[in-house]
């Protein structure tokens, strides 16, 4: 995949950069030249044309995907999928993020407007697109085959599925939109919560059925079959269709093309470390480095045009890392500076003393996710001017210290290498993000056995990832969806965007009053946040009929 946005990417510029001379050219001696529509060999009825010209727009589709994390590392992007929630709250002093759910969560919030544009003006315009021109009577010709033509749908309905299911677990009920439109069109309705969600389904149904089971090493990136059905157990669940959702969930874990890694594997495996930890090096992501239970992953890649998503790369570690160059030694000197293995993060991410201390147990337990591969615990100064260098920030001198920004816990699965510039001043990487991997479906399955009550097959499953953490199995009457959430944030932080399962699960409002660890937080949440509002530039826009505003705002 990287190689083909890469190379798409390049024929697009020069493209551009020759149709801009040839107008140039043409403006100089034709006097009729504006008739001509100078632009039309970018736009879609030219483009659309050919299978080259169709897979061009695959290739800007994942792109927009990838957007979701990369657009803007910002506190107006993806960290408000992770902040106020029960795992994770903003540590940055200067980061309002659901500080007061009250006054941050409003029609007028960036992310709430940005999350909206994105998904209507930018993946749902291009799926359509894709959609629409597809099946065209008078493009039949260019497909060898039905099957050729349908896949390419297909890629595109697994988009659209996921917009409309992503839509549905932030915003509640949300106009389905499964066309385009050759004019302003400014009477969209909201559609019912489960009708978005059955768009999603209709639209994942025959992802799942044209959709390649696996993809060369050249196309890693691009979506298979796996990733329809992945996501279809969810959907399956959010309609209360569980025998579906587990028959879907089976079908990813019975296929014989994933499991679950539980040997060393990848570029560090004779390194210090363990397999949860492998699943998260750089370089380790797809299934050409042996990684058999990556499903679908979001592509990275440094100083390579179009590789890098908007202008951050992968800002993980900046946002979840603390932001320890700050830290004072006991001698109110300076007692960090920026090192390769500890990145530049800032702390807007924080998680919660709940996920730190209280998710493991009373004696830890041996669970690998804590291990100190997984989870930094201790942390050492490391300037070489300090009287203190190399020597272990002891919990005596936090006296002076802002823990809850400075040093924390960190979630060792976000660092990685800096990119080929070596500039660890960015505090981004370049590693690629899994979307779905193999853990979360057998987590879904569990989910819609405990809804089916089937609680052995349910507790089953879970073990099947607590045993590859090597932590103490679950029994049948311990599972239930509190659990599960749990299990998730064990197996899942930072890779889920929480802020939604919970919104999808019901037990946003609830599990923020328990767990967050700001009072704020925690006293402002109201049952009202349990969806996010409409924003108010959409209700504005919608100017020919009313588009109805979520209840309470």
């Amino acid at each position: 995949m990287k190689n083909i946005v890469n190379s798409t990417l390049k024929t697009y510029k020069v493209s551009l950069l020759l149709i801009i001379s040839l107008c140039g050219a043409f403006t100089s001696c034709e006097d009729n030249f504006l008739d001509e529509k100078p632009l039309a060999s970018l736009s879609s009825e030219i483009v659309l044309t050919s299978k080259t010209g169709f897979e061009s727009y695959i290739t800007a589709l994942h792109m927009s995907a990838r957007e979701e994390l990369g657009k803007f590392d910002s506190f107006g992007w993806y960290i408000n999928q992770q902040m106020g929630t029960d795992i994770a709250c903003s540590g940055e002093n200067a980061a309002a993020n659901f500080r007061n759910y009250d006054t941050y969560l409003n029609p007028a919030t960036l992310c709430v407007q940005r999350y909206w544009d994105w998904a209507y003006s930018d993946m749902l315009l291009k799926a359509n697109t894709i959609i629409v021109y597809a099946n065209k009577p008078e493009l039949s010709k260019i497909w060898a085959n039905e099957a050729e033509k349908n896949a390419i749908i297909a890629e595109a309905c697994f988009f659209r599925a996921y917009t409309h299911n992503f839509l549905a677990n932030l915003y509640g009920g949300v106009p389905v939109v499964d066309t385009i439109y050759s004019g302003p069109k400014t009477d969209f309705v909201r559609n019912t919560r489960a009708e978005v969600y059955e768009s999603a389904r209709k639209d994942l149904e025959f992802a799942s059925k044209w959709l390649p089971a696996t993809v060369a090493k050249a196309n890693e990136g691009r979506v298979v079959k796996a990733a329809a059905d992945h996501l279809l157990s969810e959907v399956y669940i959010s309609l209360k269709q569980y025998d579906k959702a587990v028959a879907s969930a089976s079908l990813v874990i019975d296929s014989g093309l994933y499991k679950l890694m539980t040997t060393r594997f990848g570029a560090e495996k004779d390194l210090p470390g363990d397999v949860y930890s492998d699943l998260f090096k750089d370089g380790n992501q797809n299934r050409s480095s042996g990684n058999l239970e990556s499903i679908f992953n979001w592509q990275f890649e440094d100083q390579t045009p179009g590789g890098q998503g908007g202008n951050s790369g992968n800002y993980l570690l900046r946002a979840w890392a603390p932001f320890y160059i700050n830290v004072k030694d006991p001698d109110g000197k300076p007692g960090m500076v920026i090192v390769d293995s500890l990145g530049r993060g800032v702390g807007w991410v924080r998680p919660t003393n709940y996920f730190l201390y209280n998710l493991w147990g009373n004696n830890w337990s041996n669970d690998i996710r804590n291990s100190v591969h997984n989870i930094r615990r201790d942390h050492y100064y490391t300037n070489p001017a300090s009287a203190y260098f190399r020597k272990m920030v002891a919990k005596s001198h936090y006296a002076n210290l802002d823990t809850f920004q400075m040093l924390y816990p960190t979630l060792r699965k976000v660092e990685g290498k800096v990119g080929k510039s070596g500039n660890n001043t960015t505090g981004r990487t370049f590693k690629d993000v899994m979307v779905f991997r193999l853990a979360e479906t057998y987590l879904l399955r569990a989910e819609a056995y405990m809804y089916k009550n089937d609680l052995v097959k349910a507790a089953a499953d879970i073990n099947k990832v607590r045993e590859r953490a090597q932590a103490k199995p679950v029994v049948p009457a311990q599972v239930d969806l509190d659990y599960i959430l749990d299990e998730r944030a064990r197996e899942l932080i930072t890779e889920e965007p929480r802020h939604r399962t919970l919104v999808r699960t019901g037990k946003l409002v609830e599990r923020v009053r328990k767990y967050n660890m700001r009072a704020d937080t925690r006293a402002t949440i109201q049952d009202k946040h349990a969806f996010w509002p409409i924003p108010q530039t959409a209700i504005d826009a919608n100017f020919s009929k009313k588009l109805e505003q979520n209840p309470g705002y």
